[in-house]
């Protein structure tokens, strides 16, 4: 073999080995770059989960705080004359007795004004008072004092139950009381028995005065 020949050989080879060297190192230095693009991007998805955890405890924190400050909503109202909170009364009806009693946050007990029914007279005692009401539709001055005790229903006392009597259709009670015109009023104990009668009273605290 001549000398030519085997320098060429050895060329080839040194070429050769130099080519392989070069693709092997391109070849680590695309895995390396490829590793170094995953690792970001787990570092990004790792970011990203961190803001979406911390987002969810502020909205948690926001509604611990709204909820600390919420209260109760209650119905009061302000006495103009005395500037003094008190419970905001309105009046309401048992559909069970037909009663018509005020309604407040305080549940304050006092009397009633209903329709008339044989049955309530028993409510009488010696600590509480029954009184029947005849009243006729068209006799102005009973709208009138309907109109004042609906207006004060608050002010009934505990111990007093007002019963509306048709004065129209109660024939048979007019004659029991002798009942002979509209705006009547007859206290009775519970038996029915007549304590008093009286007419006139014009406001809710007339009747009252009346009372024996």
């Amino acid at each position: 073999m001549n000398q030519k020949l085997i320098i060429g050989i050895i060329a080839l080879i040194v070429i050769g080995g130099g080519f392989g060297i070069y693709a092997s190192n391109n070849s680590k230095s695309d895995i390396m770059k490829k590793e170094a693009i995953v690792q970001k991007e787990k570092e990004v998805m790792v970011a990203k989960e961190n803001i979406a955890m911390e987002q969810e405890k502020q909205k948690e924190s926001m509604m611990n705080t709204d909820a600390s400050v919420m209260t109760p909503k209650t119905d009061i109202m302000v006495n103009k004359d005395t500037s003094v909170m008190a419970p905001k009364t309105e009046t309401m009806v048992n559909k069970e007795t037909n009663v018509m009693v005020p309604k407040t946050d305080t549940m304050v007990k006092v009397g009633s004004y209903e329709s008339y029914d044989a049955a309530k007279i028993a409510r009488a005692s010696d600590t509480h008072n029954v009184v029947l009401f005849f009243r006729a539709s068209w006799c102005p001055t009973c709208k009138a004092l309907d109109g004042d005790i609906r207006a004060h229903l608050q002010d009934i006392p505990a111990n007093l139950t007002i019963l509306d009597v048709n004065y129209d259709n109660s024939t048979e009670l007019k004659k029991k009381y002798g009942v002979t015109y509209q705006h009547t009023f007859v206290q009775v104990d519970a038996q029915g028995a007549l304590i008093k009668k009286w007419s006139g009273s014009q406001t809710l605290s007339s009747l009252v005065a009346e009372l024996k």
